[in-house]
């Protein structure tokens, strides 16, 4: 059951990404070859005869795809994707992403919904030692910024405070009508994974779940999904994270099933939903042969020297960062099933 469900997760977020692709290019009157849902064999196939486009439903159910004219080979159509111009190829590459994020961003106003309560950044109390508290903060003080880096929801604030306070930081907040910078703050540290976090030692005030809170929570979860994704890279890039601490398929599948049977009302999964599609969308926009990203690199630099690269010279860059992309994922899938047999 597991399975199951990590499967259709994956194949709907997957199929909202190309069909994001599929609805710009039928704006643009990009030929279309084929749509299809699923992957491998196909199962059922119809060919509409107004516009030509076959539709399929394949034996794999892991997401699905778009198949453009002049995508892939070269085309002399007036409809062909080599024949629009750069702007209108270009909206049709991101408008997969754009979907996967819309649609994080409407399971994260779903989550916020089902959310029992809204934390703000107020301090409520302390824990025994905490040493917030021996730096200066105080119970009423509302936390407005960590290191100078802006915090709005209770979830802002437990994301800086995991990422930065492995050190020492200044927060600053406001206390009555004054604001004050406390520098120089210490926080206990917790160890997983063999990473290392900052850990608030303190609680803060719920806040009253209105239209306007929930809209609030909402925007700012969002966009720290997105900061998280991209400080995550940053993170991987400089080292602070190994690449032991990546998950693949295998590793995704097992925190989709423990999200699903976590028996509180389907919070962890829409949550996690929420953030692989947020993912999705943002990985896809790195500027790696194979990507969408990729592909609009070349666009650029069309854009920029006026005709575009040979197709076969492209081509040859998309196989090779395809096959690359292969390998570190086989590589991530062995050792996510060496972490669950170990």
């Amino acid at each position: 059951m597991q399975i199951v469900i990590a499967l259709l997760i994956f194949g709907f977020l997957i199929l909202i990404h190309e069909f994001g692709h599929y609805l710009m290019a039928r704006i643009f009157k990009v030929g279309i070859n084929e749509f299809a849902i699923g992957m491998g064999p196909k199962l059922i196939s119809r060919t509409a005869k107004k516009t030509g486009i076959r539709y399929s439903l394949r034996l794999l159910p892991i997401g699905g795809f778009v198949s453009m004219v002049g995508e892939d080979e070269e085309s002399e159509s007036e409809n062909s994707l080599n024949k629009k111009p750069v702007w209108q190829r270009f909206l049709i590459m991101v408008a997969g992403s754009v979907m996967n994020l819309l649609l994080g961003f409407l399971l994260t106003a779903i989550l916020v919904l089902m959310l029992p309560r809204l934390s703000g950044t107020t301090v409520a109390g302390f824990a025994e030692n905490a040493t917030s508290a021996e730096a200066g903060l105080q119970v009423g003080d509302t936390i407005v910024a960590i290191d100078g880096v802006k915090v709005h929801t209770g979830y802002d604030l437990s994301y800086v405070l995991l990422r930065e306070g492995i050190e020492a930081i200044d927060i600053t907040v406001l206390r009555g009508d004054e604001r004050i910078t406390i520098p120089n703050v210490s926080f206990p540290k917790i160890e997983d994974s063999g990473v290392t976090f900052g850990t608030p030692d303190f609680s803060v005030y719920a806040v009253e779940k209105t239209v306007g809170t929930v809209i609030k929570e909402t925007f700012y979860r969002s966009i720290t999904s997105v900061r998280m994704i991209w400080e995550s890279i940053f993170d991987l890039i400089s080292g602070r994270y190994g690449i032991e601490q990546m998950s693949g398929p295998v590793g995704i599948t097992t925190e989709i099933g423990n999200a699903a049977t976590a028996g509180d009302g389907g919070i962890s999964l829409v949550s996690l939903s929420a953030l692989i599609a947020v993912n999705l969308g943002v990985m896809n926009l790195l500027p790696l042969p194979a990507l969408d990203g990729g592909r609009i690199l070349f666009l650029l630099i069309e854009a920029i020297r006026r005709k575009p690269l040979k197709r076969e010279v492209e081509g040859y860059i998309h196989f090779a960062g395809m096959a690359l992309l292969l390998l570190l994922m086989l590589w991530i899938t062995i050792m996510d099933v060496t972490k669950l047999v170990g």
